[in-house]
This record gives structure tokens, C-alpha cells and sequence, in this order.
């Protein structure tokens, strides 16, 4: 086991999905845990993540420098090797200039961080500050043009740190690195499986239910797909499912996951036709983030009410999943958006405890867990969908007529991309409502009507993504297609930017 400890940065859980890739378990800690704690749990490894903070301000995150005389190794992370030097004496100064985005550094390859990596390889860099010198008994084992001291080691204790992230995809040989500190300096066994989370997790859950009822809020996408069927397997007939058809779905949503939960798995299925009681609560509101928690506290009343026919009912599960914690702003990170199975729950939630099994997963490792569950690839693979639907996608006011054009445009988007076979090689495709309508001209009449805005983008971990690049033939006909068979839309844009700095969903 290696644990990562948090200093607040955005990519924490990503590294420990890095380190579980490589077959090592993780698990991801604040900053602050004691010492004690960390001996309790005697880590074969410890990873300082990266963070906003400068390591010399007042205030600062830190951590006890005894940590560095337990005698585990370390990898420190941009703050956080930065604030390994600091600790240990060496000195830490703003840069000059910010350093970001993809540089080409120059690796020592004695170093066992760097066996087996190019001696010139490609990192990516995000910070502020730089170390000047490196503590006492430290040696500089990488750099660059802009970065005299891109990476340093103190080998007889095994403390290692980097001034970029290995764990982003735009490092090339940021694995590889992992991989060396967890093996080469850890020393790690490497037989942990997905499907020893899947076991290990169906057992947590089933001691900690015991013979309690459980309430699924189940929305037919992937991960509360994946988290219904775990919970089935752990309790069985004590599960009761509650689809809640919002009427926020995608065009004949409601019935396929019907169809899917009562004919392909044994469980107790309850669907509830709410399409009015949310369009009523979401009459003339815009604001996304008023939007979300609006829809997040009506799921929960809705839960509850059909919670008080079933009897007693002590815990809610729900398919929440690491972006959907990181985004919402929990911990240390900042506050991108609130989801509404997270950021979005109201104060007083009538239910012994919320049961999130997959807080700690990855969309990837989501769908991994699903197949290890037995679940069809047709379901694992679905497009995956916002708890709040249709209603982050339609830009502005809600209206039954905005929902229907948005249902039929984003059916013909999908299936033409489905058509092309592109759907198994972008990571999520969508259309998207705007708020924008424009002039056009059809059958020689002026229209005034709305923009449609697609959106595609290729990602594994749903933290960073690039847009698709769709072929022009493809996208002419999407684009063809929607106009002529939607009423009401006159112009369709297709959204060409990457997350970062935009997110993937609109709102």
C-alpha cells in the first residue's frame, strides 16, 4: 500500500488512479494526518501531491518533517517537492517567470526514478515558485531549459521529488516514473486488481448494512448502474432501486433503463414519473448552479417520500464518483461546480447515512468494476449522463418545448456517431441547448430560431480532455440532419475546446 498525502491539489486522486494502475492500492489522505497514523498504517510509500499554496507563506500546508526520518520513501509532487526542500533546509523562491504547460526536460538515468526513461522526455509543468537550492545531501537528477532543478533525490533515504505532474497523460513517461518509485525504490508486491476492490468492497458493504433496507438512487447511467448491481450483490432483496424520471432524459431514456432493471437484473425496482413536479421547481430559473442544488434536493425529497412506503430505510446509495467530488469543491480543492448527488444535497437528508461506493473511482475504473460485476458492455459503456439531465445541457430557462428539441437533436447526434463507429473512441458526445437564436433562412422564409452546439471530447479520467476531432463529412451531416428533422433550430456549432479551462458539460 501507498498512501497520497493531499496538500490541495487538483490531480490528488488522479495520481493514486496512476498508482492503482500499476497494480500498487491507494489511498489518499489530508495533509495533516498524524504521525501516528501514518506508522499505524506503515505505508510501503508515501506521494506529496501538488497544491495552490506557496510552501514560505504563513499558513501554508505542511506536514511533520519527522515524516522524513520513518525511513518510507517519498515522492514529492511540485508543492510538494518544494515543501520537502523547504522542510529539510533548502531554499524556495518565486519564479521569475510561471512555468506551464509541456517542456522538454534532460533526465539523469542513474537515478532510479528515471531507469529506463528517455534521458530527453516531455513533462508537464504548472507552478509558480521554483527551488533555488536543494537541501543538504539533495542531488538535481533532472532539468530544463527554463527549470535548473526539475527533479532531485536524497537516495540513501529514499527521498525523491519533481517539479512537474507524472501523473497527467501529457507527461509521456510520467507512468513510467510512477512505476519506478513504486517498484524500483518502493519495493511494491504489485497484486492488487480491480476485482480485489470489487471484493473487498461488496464485503465492506455488506458488514456495514447488516440486515438494514437500502434505498439506490439509480439514474440508469453508468455509475449508479454499477453501484446498484454492487449493492445487490452485497445485500440482494434489501436493495430497493428508485429510478427517478425527471423528465430531464434522454429521448426514450426512461423506458430503455426500465426495460434494462427489471428484465437483465433481480432487483426491486420502483420508477417514478416525476416530469412535473421538476419542471414546476425549475420554472424560470437559469443560474446552473441554482439549477443543480434544486434538482439534487428534489432527488432526495423524492427518495424519501417513496423510502416512507417501502418502511424503514436506513441508508441512500449513490453512484457519486471522484470528478464529481473534486469538482464539487470537497477537501481542499476549489469549487468548479456543484453535482447534485455531491455539492447539491440540502442540509437535512432523512436517511441514516448516504452510501457512496464509488467516491474513490475514475470513470475508467468505474467501467473496469462494472465488468468485473457482470454488468453487459452495453450498459459499462453508455454515454455517461449528468444526475441533473437535460437541464445543464439547455442553457437559460427550462421549458417543455426547450427539452424536446434538445431530446431529438442530441438522438440524431448520437446516432450518427454511433453510425460512424466513433462511439467507442470518444469518451462523451453530447448536444447541447443554447441560449442563443439566430437569423436564418429556410424554404426562402426568414427563421429565427435556436443554436444547437455539439460537443465531443476524448478523455480517460474525465479530469483533462481534448475535443474530438470528428471528420467534416460526419459532422455535415449531423449538422444537416438536425436542422432539417428538429423544428425550432437554424445553426449548429461544434465546441472545440479542452478541459482545461473549460469543463465538458456546459454547466
Amino acid at each position: 500500500m501507498v498512501i497520497v498525502l493531499d496538500f490541495g491539489g487538483q490531480y490528488n486522486q488522479l495520481i493514486a488512479r496512476r498508482v492503482r494502475e500499476c497494480n500498487v492500492y491507494c489511498e489518499v489522505l489530508p495533509y495533516y494526518t498524524s504521525l501516528d497514523r501514518i506508522k499505524e498504517i506503515a505505508p510501503k510509500g508515501i506521494i506529496f501531491t501538488g497544491g495552490p499554496a506557496s510552501v514560505y507563506e504563513p499558513g501554508a500546508p505542511s506536514c511533520d518533517p519527522e515524516l522524513f526520518s520513518l525511513g518510507i520513501p517519498i515522492l514529492g509532487i511540485c508543492y510538494g517537492c518544494q515543501l520537502m526542500t523547504y522542510l529539510l533546509g533548502g531554499k524556495v523562491s518565486k519564479a521569475p517567470l510561471r512555468e506551464y504547460g509541456r517542456t522538454t526536460i534532460n533526465v539523469n538515468n542513474s537515478s532510479k526514478l528515471f531507469y529506463d526513461v528517455s534521458p530527453e522526455t516531455i513533462c508537464w509543468m504548472s507552478h509558480t515558485d521554483y527551488i533555488e537550492s536543494p537541501a543538504a545531501g539533495f542531488t538535481t537528477v533532472a532539468k530544463s531549459d527554463s527549470c535548473p532543478i526539475a527533479a532531485i533525490e536524497e537516495a540513501s533515504r529514499n527521498l525523491y521529488g519533481v517539479q512537474f505532474h507524472p501523473e497527467v497523460v501529457h507527461t509521456q513517461e510520467g507512468t513510467k516514473m510512477l512505476h519506478n518509485f513504486l517498484y524500483e525504490v518502493c519495493e511494491c508486491s504489485g497484486d492488487w486488481r480491480m476485482d480485489s476492490f470489487t471484493e473487498e468492497m461488496i464485503k465492506t458493504l455488506k458488514e456495514k448494512i447488516g440486515d438494514k433496507q437500502v434505498l439506490c438512487a439509480l439514474s440508469g447511467g453508468v455509475d449508479s448502474s454499477v453501484a446498484a448491481v454492487m449493492i445487490s450483490k452485497a445485500v440482494g432483496k434489501q436493495l430497493t432501486c428508485i429510478f427517478v424520471d425527471h423528465g430531464l432524459l434522454r429521448k426514450n431514456e426512461g423506458d430503455e433503463v426500465e426495460e434494462i432493471f427489471t428484465k437483465q437484473f433481480d432487483v426491486n425496482f420502483v420508477r417514478v414519473n416525476a416530469q412535473e413536479r421538476f419542471y414546476k421547481r425549475l420554472t424560470g430559473i437559469s443560474e446552473p448552479e441554482e439549477k443543480r442544488k434544486i434538482i439534487g434536493e428534489e432527488f432526495i425529497r423524492v427518495f424519501e417520500e417513496e423510502a416512507k412506503k417501502i418502511g424503514t430505510v436506513d441508508f441512500l446509495v449513490q453512484g457519486t464518483i471522484y470528478p464529481d467530488v473534486i469538482e464539487s469543491g470537497l477537501g481542499k480543492s476549489a469549487v468548479i461546480k456543484s453535482h447534485h448527488n455531491v455539492g447539491g444535497l440540502p442540509d437535512y437528508v432523512d436517511f441514516k447515512e448516504i452510501i457512496e461506493p464509488l467516491r474513490d473511482l475514475f470513470k475508467d475504473e468505474v467501467r473496469k468494476a462494472g465488468l468485473e460485476l457482470g454488468i453487459p458492455e452495453k450498459l459499462v459503456f453508455r454515454q455517461p449522463f449528468p444526475g441533473p439531465g437535460l437541464a445543464i445541457r439547455i442553457i437559460g430557462d427550462i421549458t417543455p418545448e426547450k427539452i424536446a428539441i434538445l431530446q431529438d437533436a442530441d438522438y440524431i447526434y448520437r446516432e450518427e456517431i454511433a453510425k460512424a463507429g466513433l462511439d467507442r473512441s470518444i469518451g462523451q458526445y453530447f448536444a447541447v441547448l443554447t441560449n442563443l437564436r439566430s437569423v436564418g433562412v429556410m424554404g426562402d422564409e426568414r427563421t429565427y430560431d435556436y443554436t444547437v452546439a455539439l460537443r465531443a471530447v476524448t478523455t480517460t479520467d474525465f479530469m483533462t480532455a481534448e475535443f474530438a476531432e470528428i471528420p467534416w463529412d460526419i459532422l455535415g451531416k449531423i449538422s444537416n440532419r438536425i436542422v432539417n428533422e428538429v423544428k425550432h433550430v437554424n445553426r449548429i456549432c461544434y465546441d472545440i475546446t479542452g478541459k482545461p479551462p473549460a469543463t465538458i458539460e456546459w454547466e
